[in-house]
């Protein structure tokens, strides 16, 4: 290939020795110049991929002088592999872990009993989030929030109960042979990163830099006195703040350059990809390939419906499979089904242990949380295609989703889209648009609409971008609306 002007400026920053944070964009062959940088030396570098698939498929275009590994499989190969034994352990429910560990009876927080299991479950799930930190020891900010308890200092009275069992369970993680606490991959990695590790290379290429854990930034950061580092990705695709990946590229001290030239799509939709990326407050816009005619249009026959949310995708599919396609869920149904399980125990009575509606003794104290509540408000569609549906329903159009490669139709949430693309693309009807402050309901110039959130206009880009030849804006298209939808020429 004869690379662009910003791929050759990448390459001669990279020549020079510079620290290097290469801003890409959506479809702009950044894989392809992190190999042309690799190709333009003999030293020995690290390519840190961000999934194993990622890694395998980046060893067959880069250099034999550079190894293309996950962070899981650095720390693997040297701390994990000691804890084979227990990595292999069989699965057990939570709520016996935490009676292991002395979480006994219940308890009463505000107007609320949080029972064994609940206790149980948010004493691991802390574990979990102190694993995805740069911090040495757990406290209070890693228990998680609890629906129900969201008020400060009820939140404070559960991390109190719950940080020294957390404690605890981390004090066992640390035996190779055998303990109480399942062991998983996050668990050797932070073991791992809490050594101050040194990788061996001349330089490191960091990929989809802007979801990484604040736990591998600080492996990374920490190699910089004796390895030239380089981190690419898109900031304007940072969309998993929520589970504690950090953008580390807009602050990183280094040479910052951009891929714009997207190769994926034409002019057209890389116009409408720009609405997003002035909304978001993006570091860059994107230049579409005139030769790719990406048309902007009603969409009939999608390849891909992309949704907002799990609900919402499960709306499709069932919307779809009553229509008579072979529908597939990007991702599988695991998810989905767990949280129609969860509704069903709720209907018939009983309590149910899944981490989001753990804390609601019935299915009516979960209706009245999602319907009067500020902070359930997220859970109404939930409750809403319970409610239409039923959980039978629900439950059946799971178990006849379709393998991908046998759908007609892919439904899939804009974040299990990251990365992926489809000829033809629908968005369907769950972005939110923002409130309309304007007395006649309509949006003009005049009205002042709410501000559009950065991490919503972020997740729009990406949905927005996923595409090769014809987009249906479906449910984003009020921002043709919107006072601020088009960026200054």
């Amino acid at each position: 290939m004869n690379p662009t002007d910003e791929q050759t400026a990448a390459a001669d920053a990279f020549t020079a020795g510079n620290h290097l944070a290469l801003q890409a964009g959506a479809g702009t062959g950044k894989t392809t110049t992190l190999a042309l940088l690799a190709h333009a030396t003999t030293r020995r570098g690290r390519y840190l991929a961000y999934n194993r698939a990622i890694a395998q498929d980046a060893t067959t275009r880069f250099p034999h002088t550079v190894l293309c590994k996950t962070t899981h499989a650095l720390a693997y190969a040297a701390i994990g592999h000691r804890y084979t034994r227990r990595l292999n352990a069989p699965r057990r429910p939570a709520w016996q872990t935490g009676q292991t560990l002395g979480i006994t009876k219940p308890i009463r927080i505000g107007e609320r009993e949080v029972t064994q299991k609940a206790l149980s479950n948010a004493t691991l799930r802390t574990v979990t989030r102190f694993c995805h930190t740069a911090d040495e020891a757990i406290t209070r900010h890693h228990v998680p929030h609890l629906r129900g308890l969201e008020d400060t200092d009820l939140h404070t009275e559960l991390a109190a109960h719950i940080v020294p069992f957390a404690r605890k369970a981390w004090a066992d993680l640390q035996h190779p042979d055998a303990g109480t606490v399942r062991f998983d991959h996050d668990h050797y990695l932070k073991i791992w990163a809490l050594t101050q590790p040194r990788i061996d290379a001349d330089f490191l290429l960091l990929d989809e830099a802007q979801d990484t854990d604040p736990v591998v930034e600080q492996i990374f950061l920490a190699q910089r006195d004796h390895a030239q580092l380089v981190m690419v990705g898109d900031s304007a695709q940072a969309i998993y703040h929520w589970r504690g990946a950090k953008d580390v590229m807009t602050g990183f001290d280094g040479t910052q350059l951009a891929l714009s030239q997207s190769f994926r799509f034409g002019p057209d939709l890389a116009a409408e990809a720009n609405r997003w990326l002035h909304l978001a407050d993006a570091p860059i816009r994107l230049t579409g390939t005139p030769a790719v005619p990406t048309e902007l249009g009603p969409v009939t026959q999608p390849d891909a419906v992309l949704c907002r949310t799990n609900v919402g995708a499960m709306a499709q599919v069932m919307t779809l499979m009553t229509a008579g396609h072979h529908v597939a869920l990007a991702g599988g149904g695991d998810s989905l089904q767990a949280l129609a399980l969860a509704a069903r125990d709720l209907k018939e009575g009983r309590r149910t242990h899944h981490p989001e509606l753990i804390l609601f003794p019935s299915w009516g104290d979960l209706q009245d949380y999602a319907a009067h509540d500020p902070a359930g408000r997220d859970l109404q569609p939930l409750v809403n295609l319970v409610d239409t549906h039923g959980t039978d329903a629900i439950l059946a159009a799971v178990a006849q989703l379709a393998p991908e490669p046998h759908a007609q139709i892919t439904v899939s949430t804009a974040h299990k889209a990251k990365g992926r693309e489809w000829l033809r693309v629908l968005i369907a009807d769950d972005f939110a648009r923002p409130q309309d402050n304007s007395t006649d309901g309509q949006t003009d110039s005049t009205s002042s609409p709410d501000p559009i959130d950065d991490a919503e206009a972020r997740l729009a880009y990406v949905a927005v971008t996923r595409t090769r030849q014809r987009l249906d804006l479906g449910g984003l298209s009020w921002i043709h609306h919107y006072p601020d939808g088009t960026p200054p020429h």
